[in-house]
């Protein structure tokens, strides 16, 4: 009889392994689909934060990149803008250095208009005579109009060419 009760008791342990074993693997199952579960909703939600973040960095380049084209566009312009007033500056002073002044610029065209009346009245006075050495012995010689008249008692004047 202790042994059948043994037996019984040993079977009623052994139902009782069998349920607690079947609910532990339900729980196991549930806990597993949990955990699944768990670390999926951890996943997308991390995955959400790194998507914010990125977006965010994105956004903050994309604002650095601008910034930095505005910086060396007004860089460009200044840079631009001073090599132009220096070679203004340059040509300037190499204008004022180089290019007579008013007041020399008036003594030469007064100088000038001295020079064309001059040349005028040697123009009148014979200037446009075209005297030449000619023959071996290098004697004068100038270029006469054949068409006027001769003049002088031997007829030996004759009208000097352009005159």
């Amino acid at each position: 009889m202790k042994c059948g009760l043994l037996m019984e008791a040993a079977q009623t342990h052994q139902s009782l392994v069998e349920a607690a074993l079947g609910t532990l693997k339900l729980h196991t199952e549930t806990l597993d689909s949990v955990v699944r579960e768990e670390i999926r909703r951890t996943l997308v939600d991390e995955l959400q934060a790194l998507t914010a973040e990125s977006n965010g960095a994105t956004q903050a380049l994309r604002a650095l990149r601008r910034a930095a084209n505005i910086r060396a566009a007004l860089w460009s312009v200044g840079i631009a803008a001073l090599c132009c007033a220096m070679t203004s500056a340059i040509i300037i002073a190499a204008a004022r250095w180089l290019l007579p002044s008013r007041a020399e610029i008036a003594a030469l065209r007064e100088r000038h208009d001295q020079l064309i009346l001059a040349i005028a009245r040697l123009e009148e006075r014979g200037g446009r005579i075209d005297l030449r050495r000619c023959g071996d012995a290098g004697r004068f010689c100038v270029r006469v109009d054949r068409k006027a008249p001769v003049f002088g008692q031997g007829a030996d004047y004759f009208i000097i060419a352009g005159y």
